[in-house]
């Protein structure tokens, strides 16, 4: 029987794009605690490494300025309210990235293993992909809680990929930060990007094999690896 072929996508900003939830959750938190709110493009580059870096970043730059350390503590707090108040508000301005049913639906036909490798808290990635309608299309969802590593760490995908009975050379990475090209390099598997990502490198700065702007016309790329 011939092998079947894995893709492992990340999440947010590469499946859906969450940033318009994401953003109104973290202002949320930042009022709460008396911390200032960021813009839509200043959240986007602090999303792709969970949501306790995004809290830890904000009030990072806050403490800087006064001169102070960050207070554990309160940080803690902090990203358990966002948690809290992400998770009764997931879906409310959140979209699919263009092109993704349909690929999804190409995927299924090939008869492709799909899986979705994310740093986002398990449970929340699992909710957003059923609330959004494509949740049945993959066979295993690992968020930053699934394991004790999470992307970069390259045990995130390998660990998906051995659970799915699939191979390193059968597989590749679809991703929009370093956090999934880093994971996908150590893991020794080719990484597509999407442009406009949610990081702050340059596309030069973030290894990929090939670069897309959406989901459209996608198949051609994978078809290469079947």
């Amino acid at each position: 029987m011939k092998q079947k072929f894995t893709i492992l996508f990340d999440l947010d900003g590469t499946l859906v794009d969450t940033a318009p939830d994401l953003m109104l959750a973290h202002n949320h938190v930042m009022k709460k605690f008396g911390y200032p709110t960021k813009s839509l493009d200043e959240l986007k580059s602090a999303v792709g490494q969970g949501a306790g870096v995004m809290i830890g970043r904000s009030i990072w730059s806050q403490a800087k300025k006064e001169l102070t350390s960050i207070n554990e503590k309160i940080k803690n707090e902090m990203t358990d309210e966002f948690i809290s108040y992400y998770g009764n508000n997931i879906l409310n301005k959140s979209t699919l990235m263009i092109g993704v049913k349909d690929f999804l639906n190409w995927c299924k036909k090939e008869n492709i293993s799909m899986a979705v490798c994310t740093n986002k808290t398990e449970h929340l990635a699992v909710d957003l992909l059923k609330k959004i309608g494509i949740y049945d299309y993959f066979e295993y969802v690992a968020g930053y809680n699934t394991f004790d590593y999470c992307k970069p760490d390259p045990r995130h995908i390998t660990t998906i990929i051995e659970i799915l009975d699939g191979s390193k050379n059968k597989s590749i990475m679809i991703g929009d930060s370093e956090s999934d090209a880093n994971a996908a390099k150590a893991a020794e598997i080719p990484m597509i990007l999407l442009e406009d990502g949610y990081t702050e490198k340059n596309i030069d700065e973030i290894y990929h094999n090939h670069l897309i702007k959406d989901f459209v016309g996608i198949e051609k790329i994978i078809s290469q690896y079947l």
